[in-house]
């Protein structure tokens, strides 16, 4: 039974189990089976059979019914299949139809006209392929044009080329020739890129402008314009050290002599070593002469950057980022440019100081020695124009070796100076009027300076800038484009003239003929007590001073011992001021020449340094200042003579001075004719004031030269030692003053005078005539004296000086030896005085007259009452006990309690004294 109800139908064919819709090989017998259960039921069983034939029979229907419902739908489709296969038939009749069609047109188009067309397209592949070959070989003949460019130096026409086959390559690399044709295009780069960095190193040793701008328009179109800069900074290091080594191994194999040592291995510091001393100098002249080739080429690199780089701003116009890219590049040029000036002048000032290190310069004269610090000085300046440098490695080295140099030759100058003491004869050095120390040739380099320093005068400003080296680029503004600076030579040819009968000028104006002197020096003195005696002295001497110096400058006096001190002086300058790290040092040695030539001048014409250092005042003509300095030059200069058989043993700081010089057997002190050597003390004593002038027109380019902290030892020497030159004239002087008038006996004559007279006298003393006829004989020797050598007025004012201060003290040593004395032999005295003071003034130029006031106030003290005694007694200590006391004696007005008080005052200060 089938149920007619759909809806129970479609609830029976939702009963069925999801087995039964499996594959069709599922078995459905087996499934129920497999679902019995081991007891079996009858009952059980009929119901499962049962109602699994409902569900067979709804599904069945259920089939039936779709069945009936698709038969339209499977209708049309099997219509349409049969209508497929009619068309299907149809084509197959239009095929047939069009092979027999192809065949007969195959028989009316003959192949020949097929195979012309196939011809054509075949002629025009190989037409194309023709082309290629073309090309191809082109590419391949590249090579052989490169390397024709490449010797024509025409490098960028190279690169563009290269480039240019490299892209033609690219575009046919489906030929299997390219791709070995491309390896060999990159090779080719890579070596023409080789070539440009040889041609790059070139540029180091001499800088071309043409070339260097080829070389960069190269490595422009390379895009490697960083790459260059950084390998030209290494082929500046290379040329410096190739071009440093092949110098010095030339000269070392020049000088080896031709032994069979091979130099080539050896290290350069090793090579400086092999140098000799003869080859030192013209070595480091072309040392210097090839570092100055490759720092000249560096700052021309510098120099056409700076140029190119203000050109490319003008003219260039491109898009914002190739600006940016090359602004870049310009700024990495520019820094790498100016950090490089410093690692190139490193560079050069290493290989100059292992060259400088690696000698021994202790056997060099110093000439040579200066000629050195000269070459190595104007290489600093030039450095220090360079880059700012201010060299100290290379200024350290030399001065070790230059301190120990220098001291070593100023000790041997020292010896030299007391040998030329000792020898000097202290004649005049017969130099011109108009000489000066700039003329000899050791002060030549010092010609500019004072020129400097007139026309400084005219703008004087006492903040002038320091004058900056770095921005007067006085080497490579004089040297940039030809000529070296260390071609430049010493003028040794050069002829001083300054000695007299060298050219048209004569020196002092005078000859050894008397034929100019006035007569009146060829008369005797008759009378020379009158007045007109005295007139016609005065006559005498105004006549020589007038015909000494008519039309003709008074020549400095100086000996040829001066002259030499004044030439080590020099050369002591010049090496101060190649090598300024040491010019505190020879500023020192220098000052110990002076000192040695001043002490000497004193012991030979003025006295044993070690007695005036024990009167310690004692003596008024030595200043306390010269006193202590001479004092100084003997404790710190001066050795010890060593006792004949004393050996004890030199310590190091008497080796380190020099003993005392000796004065020449053949000057003569002691001869009264001469004035007991007026002459030679007159050339000791002003040749030594002409030194010291000398040293204060130096002093300015002393001060210039010596550190800031040092020139207090610059200005306590010229205080202490170089002003006491000119005080070295009073004791000199005075020797003259002592031994040329016999004061002795005057003092006897004063002596025989009577001074206790009772009547005034209208008629001065014979002792004042004596005394004055000395005078004048004093003043006609100093005349004679003159014929032979000037002798300058200051001089002869100290001598007079001297003399009229020891005639004062003559006078109050006589007026003292008075037994007794009366108010009328007092004015007996002043008449004896005023009678000199007037006669004097007729001989001698000398305005005041010296310790005037010395003798007056010792004779008008006899006259001061009691009461005023005492205290003028102790205002006037510059007076002797002995003198005091016989002054207290003379007096009459004073009793027997008050001479006594007078004469226990005058004892004490005379314990005072003591």
């Amino acid at each position: 039974e089938v149920p007619s109800n759909p809806h129970e139908q479609e609830e029976i064919i939702e009963t069925v189990e999801k087995d039964y819709y499996n594959d069709e090989s599922w078995d459905a017998s087996n499934y129920e089976l497999e679902k019995l259960p081991e007891k079996l039921s009858l009952s059980e069983i009929d119901d499962d059979r049962t109602k699994l034939r409902k569900q067979l029979q709804a599904v069945s229907r259920k089939v039936s019914e779709l069945i009936l419902q698709n038969h339209p739908a499977y209708a049309a489709e099997l219509q349409r299949v049969m209508e497929l296969d009619r068309c299907l038939q149809a084509a197959g009749v239009v095929c047939a139809k069009g092979r027999k069609e192809v065949l007969h047109g195959k028989t009316i188009f003959t192949s020949a006209s097929l195979g012309l067309l196939a011809n054509y397209k075949k002629r025009q592949q190989l037409l194309g392929l023709l082309k290629s070959l073309h090309t191809i070989k082109t590419l391949q003949r590249t090579d052989l044009r490169l390397r024709e460019m490449m010797e024509e130096e025409d490098y960028c026409g190279a690169i563009q080329l290269c480039l240019e086959c490299q892209k033609a390559a690219s575009t046919f690399r489906h030929f299997k020739c390219i791709s070995e044709l491309s390896s060999k295009l990159q090779d080719t780069l890579e070596m023409i890129e080789e070539q440009l960095d040889i041609a790059l190193s070139k540029t180091c040793n001499g800088f071309d402008v043409k070339h260097y701008d080829k070389v960069q328009k190269a490595y422009n179109l390379l895009g490697k314009t960083q790459t260059a800069m950084d390998q030209l900074h290494m082929h500046f290091a290379s040329a410096i050290h190739n071009t440093a080594f092949i110098i010095v191994l030339g000269y070392v194999e020049l000088c080896s002599g031709g032994s069979q040592t091979n130099f080539q291995k050896r290290q350069y510091p090793d090579l400086c070593r092999n140098l000799t001393t003869d080859s030192f100098i013209p070595c480091l002249i072309d040392l210097c002469k090839a570092l100055w080739e490759v720092m000249r080429s560096y700052y021309k690199t510098i120099q056409w950057h700076e140029q190119n780089d203000i050109f490319n701003k003008h003219t260039t116009e491109e898009s914002s980022s190739e600006n940016v890219e090359e602004t870049f590049n310009r700024r990495y040029i520019t820094q790498k440019l100016e950090y490089g000036r410093g690692r190139v002048w490193q560079d050069v000032q290493q290989k100059v100081k292992t060259y400088i290190l690696g000698s021994d310069l202790s056997g060099f004269k110093l000439d040579e020695f200066i000629r050195v610090l000269d070459i190595v000085g104007r290489l600093i300046e030039i450095g220090e124009q360079f880059c700012g440098s201010k060299s100290e490695g290379l200024q350290d080295s030399l001065k070790q070796q230059s301190l120990n140099y220098f001291k070593n030759h100023h000790s041997a100058r020292l010896d030299e100076l007391r040998v030329f003491l000792e020898n000097e004869g202290w004649e005049l050095c017969p130099v011109k009027s108009s000489f000066n120390i700039l003329q000899l040739m050791e002060y030549r380099f010092m010609r500019d300076w004072q020129a400097g320093r007139q026309s400084d005068v005219k703008t004087v400003d006492d903040t002038t800038p320091v004058r900056n080296n770095t921005l007067e680029l006085g080497y490579f503004k004089d040297y940039l484009n030809q000529g070296n600076p260390f071609d430049v030579q010493p003028d040794e040819e050069e002829n001083e003239d300054v000695y007299v009968g060298t050219g048209k000028e004569e020196g002092y104006g005078d000859s050894d003929s008397d034929n100019d002197v006035p007569d009146e020096l060829k008369q005797d003195y008759i009378d020379e007590l009158t007045g007109e005696a005295l007139k016609n002295s005065r006559q005498i001497k105004r006549g020589i001073s007038k015909n000494r110096s008519a039309g003709h400058k008074q020549a400095p006096i100086i000996t040829n011992t001066t002259l030499n001190v004044l030439r080590v002086m020099g050369k002591y300058l010049k090496m101060m001021t190649v090598l300024r790290p040491i010019s505190f040092d020879v500023i020192t040695c220098l000052a110990q020449l002076f000192d040695f030539y001043l002490y000497t001048i004193f012991t030979f014409f003025g006295g044993d340094v070690i007695i005036i250092s024990v009167l310690q005042g004692m003596d008024k003509s030595i200043n306390n200042r010269l006193r202590i300095t001479l004092y100084r030059i003997h404790d710190n200069m001066i050795s010890t003579p060593t006792q004949p058989g004393n050996q004890t043993p030199e310590t190091e700081d008497n080796r380190e001075k020099i003993p005392p010089a000796t004065i020449s057997p053949c000057v003569n002190l002691d001869d009264p004719n001469g004035l007991f050597g007026l002459a030679e003390r007159t050339v000791a004593v002003e040749s030594l004031v002409f030194l010291a002038d000398q040293l204060e027109f130096l002093q300015p380019y002393l001060e210039s030269m010596i550190p800031a902290n040092k020139k207090a030892f610059l200005q306590q020497f010229y205080a202490q030692t170089v002003k006491m030159g000119v005080e070295l004239r009073r004791p000199v002087y005075k020797h003259v003053s002592i031994r040329a008038i016999d004061y002795d006996s005057i003092l006897q004559q004063m002596g025989t005078v009577k001074w206790d007279i009772k009547e005034i006298m209208s008629q001065h003393n014979t002792y004042i005539d004596a005394l004055l006829k000395k005078f004048i004989n004093l003043n006609n020797k100093m005349m004679e004296v003159e014929m032979r050598i000037p002798i300058p007025k200051v001089v002869k004012d100290v001598i007079w000086e001297h003399c009229i201060r020891l005639a004062n003290r003559v006078f109050v040593e006589g007026y003292s030896n008075a037994k007794k004395c009366s108010n009328e032999g007092r004015a007996l005295m002043q008449l004896d005085f005023q009678q000199f003071l007037i006669k004097i003034d007729q001989i001698v130029e000398i305005k005041p007259v010296p310790e005037r006031e010395f003798v007056e106030t010792y004779i008008k003290a006899y006259y001061l009452p009691e009461s005023q005694l005492e205290s003028w007694i102790q205002d006037h200590k510059e007076y002797s006990s002995k003198q005091l006391l016989a002054l207290i004696n003379t007096v009459d007005h004073l009793n027997r309690k008050a001479r006594q008080k007078l004469t226990n005052i005058i004892e004490d200060i005379d314990k005072t004294r003591r």
